[in-house]
């Protein structure tokens, strides 16, 4: 009986260390010579925004860049902290209101990208990433090379959460083929991450762009869906050498930012049950009801994993994996949550009902 446990716990840590070997990373120092607009869309980020627009002032190898910043209806002072820090270094648009069926952040995108001109790439960046000088132009250069239509590049993880964050770039070097995603048609085989898209702006029309995903809560996996469905390509990259991303600075706002969107991960609440009950059962249940030396083993086994990904992306590798067994836990606690407030209509967004 044992067996049947270690096995596939066996085989997903051997996928996960596949997949880390395979794993995509832009290079450093690279050069390109496509138009890019870089877009920030924003909304009450006065406090935050500073790291973020200096890092996108410096980037260098990327000589036909323009950047545009969306104040998408700020009561901060965010549209005065960007005029004082970048002037008339960036291109400054003053956001409305979403129309019905549209959520705020594929509102705000969709409008940076209207104001984008007539460029090659788009790349939307997050107010909480921060990014190395060289890192537009190594996104650009490696989303060519790769001959995708969409690169994921996903920024390494700070601030609050070592128990849960770690869990996003595990969960898709554990149970997503990353080469296979590549080259399958099939949109259940897509992952993104918003906080930093580099995108074809060719394709990006051609899949509807984000009026595709209007109402969609986990619009970067819609657009990547979409992307799919109208023909191109799409890939993850580890982008931590060349990105920063801060996702939250406190408990609360984790588990606000959560559970405003874990609903919609799975598709389904049964789909939400079968995955929290597999992995509570693969990797917390045994240290309760296996013999000791099957206990030990099956342990092993999920903290190689989370050890192996926390060395592919940038995060902790001691002592944050040894905790495997509990972030499961926090993370079945979290999806019940998020699945809670949605059914009390309790969930919301810097101030937006989701």
């Amino acid at each position: 009986m044992t067996w049947l446990l270690l096995t596939p716990l066996l085989l997903l840590t051997a996928h996960t260390a596949v997949n880390a070997l395979l794993l995509r990373r832009p290079k450093r120092n690279a050069t390109t010579t496509a138009r890019i607009a870089i877009l920030l869309p924003l909304r009450d980020e006065a406090g935050r925004v500073e790291p973020c627009l200096r890092s996108l002032l410096a980037q260098r190898g990327a000589g036909n860049l323009t950047i545009h910043v969306l104040d998408d209806g700020s009561t901060d002072g965010t549209a005065d902290v960007v005029r004082a820090i970048a002037g008339d270094r960036v291109r400054l648009h003053t956001g409305t209101p979403p129309p019905p069926g549209w959520l705020g952040k594929p509102h705000a995108c969709h409008l940076l990208s209207e104001a984008a001109g007539d460029v090659d790439l788009l790349v939307f960046v997050d107010a909480d990433v921060v990014l190395e000088p060289d890192a537009i132009a190594g996104a650009a250069e490696l989303l060519s090379r790769s001959r995708v239509a969409l690169l994921s590049p996903y920024p390494r993880i700070s601030g609050t959460g070592r128990l849960v964050q770690p869990l996003l770039q595990w969960s898709w070097l554990t149970f997503l083929p990353l080469r296979g995603m590549e080259r399958s048609p099939r949109t259940s085989l897509a992952a993104a991450g918003g906080q930093w898209l580099v995108a074809d702006r060719a394709a990006y029309r051609r899949a509807g762009g984000h009026a595709a995903v209007r109402g969609d809560i986990l619009e970067d996996i819609g657009l990547a869906r979409a992307v799919k469905r109208s023909g191109g390509r799409i890939a993850l990259a580890d982008g931590s050498r060349l990105a920063t991303c801060r996702m939250y600075d406190s408990w609360r706002d984790l588990t606000d930012g959560y559970s405003k969107s874990l609903w919609a991960s799975f598709g389904s609440r049964s789909g939400a049950a079968a995955v929290v009950v597999l992995l509570l059962l693969l990797y917390a249940a045994p240290l309760a009801f296996l013999p000791a030396p099957w206990v030990l083993a099956a342990y092993a086994l999920g903290v190689l994993g989370r050890i192996i990904t926390a060395l592919a992306t940038g995060s902790r590798p001691f002592p944050d994996p040894l905790a495997h067994p509990l972030s499961v836990a926090l993370f079945a606690w979290l999806v019940a949550r998020s699945f809670h407030l949605r059914r009390r209509g309790r969930l919301a967004w810097r101030g937006r009902p989701v």
